[in-house]
């Protein structure tokens, strides 16, 4: 599980050097002439894979395994208890959905030019709708990862990555400013 979030906290630090900021909006409005996908658009990819691994959904579902132990933790709850639960795991995919559009998509700036006349909150809206609809696009279409190559997907390749990604961000920050 750590391994998730280790890549997620260097690729937010590397947005971060980029805003040269860590008030989150003005990590926004920095992205107002370019959004952060475009320059950072592998940090972004790795921000989005991690995060799909982050929520537990397939194809990175290995903390249950509904095919083992009937959906794992989810025989020991009932009821509203259950509900609970299964509310918490689609808030945490709607989290993980706002975070990736305003760290790499601009927040609530405009999707298109002209826009300006809809309001902030619907272009995040939609960016956000966006989003979800890709996580559970990507539990529809993909099988369950083997855990070995999950673990070697995320500590072998995302964790060096993100971390030169890091590096190379700041090196370029410091030599441009």
């Amino acid at each position: 599980m750590i391994s998730y979030e280790v890549c997620i906290g260097l690729i937010i630090l590397a947005v971060v050097v980029c805003a040269g900021d860590l008030n989150l909006s003005k990590i926004v409005l920095a992205q107002e002439d370019c959004w952060f996908i475009v320059p950072l658009f592998p940090a972004g990819l790795m921000f989005f894979v991690s995060a799909l691994a982050e929520t537990n959904r397939a194809p990175f579902d290995h903390a249950e395994g509904e095919s083992e132990l009937v959906s794992g933790f989810n025989t020991e709850y009932s009821g509203f208890t259950f509900a609970l639960f299964f509310l918490a795991e689609y808030a945490h995919i709607i989290i993980m959905s706002l975070i990736t559009a305003l760290l790499f998509f601009g927040g609530w700036l405009p999707i298109l030019p002209g826009t300006d006349f809809i309001a902030p909150s619907v272009h995040l809206a939609l960016k956000t709708t966006f989003f979800t609809f890709c996580f559970i696009w990507v539990r529809a279409s993909f099988p369950r990862m083997r855990y070995d190559t999950l673990m070697q997907l995320l500590w072998k390749s995302y964790l060096p990555l993100s971390m030169g990604f890091l590096l190379w961000i700041a090196s370029l920050v410091f030599i441009y400013t």
